[in-house]
């Protein structure tokens, strides 16, 4: 069963400061939006990271679960970003996607069913 997750991306120009291998590129709520969708429908992110990995067969294979039916909203409000991310993802893997795309510029708000 697919869960709603209400995020908030506080200081965006602190992504882009930061210089991070998978970070995001995107500028705007929309194309961050696109990239954390692409992040949780494929494994593409994942396998990036995985080879980074000192031991890259070693790493948790729950991690590379991926939902093809995931979908994020962007939106700007004022100076933050709001992301809504509907996924059937654990928590978990959503975590560590976003901890690889936004480092620890990221607040979680409210989790509900979709």
């Amino acid at each position: 069963m697919p869960t709603r997750y209400f995020y908030s991306l506080p200081h965006p120009e602190k992504l882009r400061a930061e210089s991070r291998p998978f970070g995001f590129v995107s500028d705007g709520a929309e194309g961050m939006a696109a990239e954390l969708e692409q992040a949780l429908r494929t494994r593409s992110l994942f396998e990036r990271w995985q080879q980074t990995q000192e031991e890259p067969d070693e790493v948790d294979a729950s991690l590379a679960a991926t939902d093809p039916q995931a979908s994020v909203k962007g939106k700007q409000s004022d100076l933050r970003i709001e992301l809504v991310v509907v996924t059937s993802l654990s928590g978990s893997v959503l975590k560590h996607r976003l901890n690889l795309l936004a480092g620890h510029h990221w607040q979680l708000h409210d989790v509900s069913a979709a």
